[in-house]
């Protein structure tokens, strides 16, 4: 029970405490209470313990205040963001409910803020009435309805009215989280990537679009358009030219493509950005790719015990060339770079030859190409070999030429790591073979082939039993035994309501034994190749799907979406 201070906020807040103490543990309730004696925003520091109820506690809190209780329909609230400004909105967190002759309804989880009402009734001058809500809906509606960077937005449009700034020659400024006060298209865009990063995106996409600019995040491997605030297509040139102005590119510049980069930082952490413009008919597009400083083990890359068993003992070989393979963004870089993390001592000589430099790897010599100069992945391989070299990794084989030195460094004693685009690991086998390379040095020379995809990861907050049809199961061939214990996307905040949350990869490992090595020599068509690989033990990509299906990681949905199902047909 909380004693009354004599103070009529924090009695309130602590009667608020005490009517929802009954769903809160006892190591919460005591954090809540010391938190409303040290702290000014109370509130706010209430509402941010973990385990506090937040519905029972506002209820509760309203009760005591006197004020009406706002439940949020299902379908939310109507967008009030053309009437009501998004500084009021955004600045003291108010959702405006209802709007009309007669008066103004807003939403606010804070009955203590008497700024925000001396705010809104110097905007205002008819009857304002206030509605407590949950912090959870107050942040989702101002999301939805303002768009991100919309209280910036607002204000840039007041200051072009004014004849302010000159949109398109900002100071660069790339601190994130630098505290940045004016309105300017500067603090605008950091907003955009500042958004971006809280929500675990790995791309950005700028998008002109006939009457307006559309953005969208790339989450967990999805697109998600992102709200942003109405008429921001009159600000799509200083945007667009800030981004540029950023990465070093010519914002005169419109015609042809441009690659550039960005360095960030937000909260001390460094995250490398490149950026791709491409023209087209409604205007240049920008593409951004977030790189943050990520962590690089065995663990991270999801190997079961049988599979990363199988990849340390390939990597313990002094010599050979293991293939990661499978389509842009199924992590072949992270997996690589997993590798030679695990191999990167004082003993060994390192070196990479990328198109670009994806991360940086403290203790390795990592080398970029430059075709425009000469330095192609050929040129760049053939002076490596001559810098006395343990291990070489190559960003991707794209040619004859490149393969071909490859295999003759992994014949003369060096371990060297590439990658392919091809649909399976035995799909590798073919490539190799149709690019030129001979087929007894493919059998003499290359170790493994690794094809992977990404899966989504099941949010563990929300995700839910599932079932389906024993038909349906049967056909796509999953296995009967495990059909009651599959699980499903649920939705909730944390995943914003995709029922997903991270990523994991699925794994298929193609060893080069010699029985495969003799069907290579012989040229065996792809079907002979990989019937001889799943005898020896090859694991398809969608059977090692259903295993992390059936340990609750993610959903026979997304193991569907990422694995061919023409290539598990050759298994059968």
């Amino acid at each position: 029970m909380m004693t009354p201070v004599g103070n009529p906020v924090l009695d309130a807040l602590g009667g608020a405490l005490d009517t929802a103490g009954a769903g809160m543990s006892s190591e919460t309730l005591d954090a809540a209470a010391q938190a409303l004696v040290i702290q000014r925003s109370a509130i706010r520091a209430v509402l941010s313990q973990e385990g506090l109820p937040e519905t029972a506690f506002l209820k509760a809190l309203a009760g005591r205040v006197g004020m009406e209780w706002f439940e949020p329909p299902a379908d939310g609230v109507k967008s009030f963001s053309r009437t009501f400004p998004a500084r009021l909105a955004l600045r003291y967190h108010l959702v405006p409910t209802q709007q009309s002759d007669e008066g103004l309804v807003l939403a606010t989880y804070d009955p203590f803020d008497y700024l925000a009402r001396a705010a809104v009734r110097q905007q205002f001058t008819g009857r304002v009435r206030f509605v407590l809500s949950t912090r959870k809906f107050i942040v989702n509606a101002l999301r939805q309805h303002y768009g991100v960077g919309a209280e910036t937005f607002e204000e840039l449009l007041e200051g072009r009215e004014e004849g302010g700034e000159d949109l398109d020659t900002l100071e660069e400024v790339n601190v994130l989280d630098a505290d940045d006060s004016e309105a300017s298209v500067m603090k605008f865009v950091n907003q955009i990537l500042r958004e971006a990063l809280v929500e675990r995106a790995t791309d950005i996409h700028v998008e002109p679009l006939g009457n307006d600019l559309r953005i969208r995040y790339r989450i967990d491997g999805v697109l998600h358009e992102v709200p942003v605030p109405q008429n921001i297509k009159l600000l799509q040139a200083s945007v667009l030219s800030r981004i540029k102005i950023m990465s070093n590119l010519d914002i005169a510049e419109r015609r042809i493509p441009q690659d550039g980069r960005i360095n960030l930082e937000l909260g001390g952490e460094s995250i490398d950005v490149r950026v791709a413009t491409i023209p087209s008919v409604t205007g240049e597009t920008i593409s951004l790719r977030l790189l943050g400083q990520e962590r690089f083990d065995f663990e991270r890359l999801g190997l079961d015990a049988e599979c990363e068993q199988t990849v340390r003992g390939f990597l313990a070989m002094p010599n050979g060339i293991v293939l990661v393979t499978g389509p842009t963004g199924c992590g072949k870089s992270t997996s690589l770079y997993t590798f030679l993390s695990s191999l990167n001592t004082k003993e060994r000589r390192i070196v990479t030859i990328e198109d670009p430099v994806e991360h940086k790897l403290p203790g390795v010599i990592q080398i970029a190409v430059r075709p425009e100069i000469g330095l192609t992945f050929a040129n760049a391989l053939r002076s490596v070999l001559r810098g006395d070299p343990n291990v070489i990794m190559v960003g991707e084989m794209r040619d004859l030429e490149t393969a071909e030195i490859a295999v003759r460094a992994a014949l003369t004693g060096h371990l060297v790591f590439s990658t392919l685009h091809t649909n399976d690991s035995v799909g590798g086998i073919t490539r190799l073979l149709d690019m030129g390379v001979e087929p007894f040095l493919i059998g003499s020379s290359v170790r493994a082939f690794i094809a992977q995809r990404l899966v989504r990861r099941l949010c563990p907050e929300c995700k839910k039993a599932d079932s389906h049809a024993a038909g349906f199961l049967e056909q796509i061939g999953f296995p009967k035994e495990w059909a009651g214990a599959t699980y499903g996307p649920g939705g909730c905040d944390g995943c914003r309501g995709t029922g997903y949350r991270g990523r994991t990869a699925l794994y298929e490992i193609c060893l080069v034994t010699p029985q495969l090595q003799d069907l290579v020599q012989q040229k065996a068509i792809p079907s002979v190749l990989r019937a001889k690989a799943v005898e020896q033990g090859l694991i398809s990509l969608r059977s090692y799907g259903w295993k992390r299906v059936i340990e609750g990681v993610t959903s026979v949905e997304e193991v569907l979406r990422v694995t061919s199902a023409d290539v598990e047909a050759l298994d059968e």
